[in-house]
């Protein structure tokens, strides 16, 4: 048991560290990311309300339960992201890449996704209330996605 607490620990100062880079700045962020490309981030459950965060490369992060109302994701990269039960409501998604996401459970209440790429995107129980899909790309998106439809 005393071994699980010191992993905890360090995976707690881990993400902390990870998110005082990306606060830091999107280009030291970026920078980081592809200096370090094995290392998978996790910034599950952290406060990104209202940031800026345009052109970060997100892909393959841990960001599920995070809170990004309103936030900048303009042409993020989150290919691969986890944003299970995140809070993107009216988020700025518009040009982000979202190939593979998993937004299971996500709130995209009034989100911009214009020209998103929701390709392989899981979706199931995802909330889309409002949200601007136009030119979106959901070609292969999960399909039970389409089963929960409002008819």
């Amino acid at each position: 048991m005393y071994g699980t607490e010191i992993r905890l620990e360090v995976s707690q100062l881990a993400n902390q560290q990870h998110l005082d880079l990306l606060k830091q700045s999107v280009h030291a962020w970026n920078q980081w990311r592809q200096e370090h490309p094995d290392i998978l981030p996790d910034l599950s459950d952290s406060d990104l309300a209202w940031t800026r965060l345009s052109n970060a490369d997100l892909s393959r992060v841990d960001l599920s339960r995070v809170d990004f109302m309103w936030a900048d994701l303009y042409r993020a990269n989150l290919i691969g992201a986890n944003l299970r039960q995140a809070d993107l409501s009216g988020a700025d998604l518009s040009g982000t890449h979202l190939y593979h996401a998993n937004l299971c459970g996500a709130n995209l209440t009034g989100a911009l996704l214009y020209r998103a790429d929701l390709r392989e995107a899981d979706l199931r129980e995802a909330n889309l209330q409002k949200a601007v899909l136009d030119e979106v790309v959901l070609s292969t998106a999960k399909e039970e996605f389409y089963g929960k439809r409002e008819r």
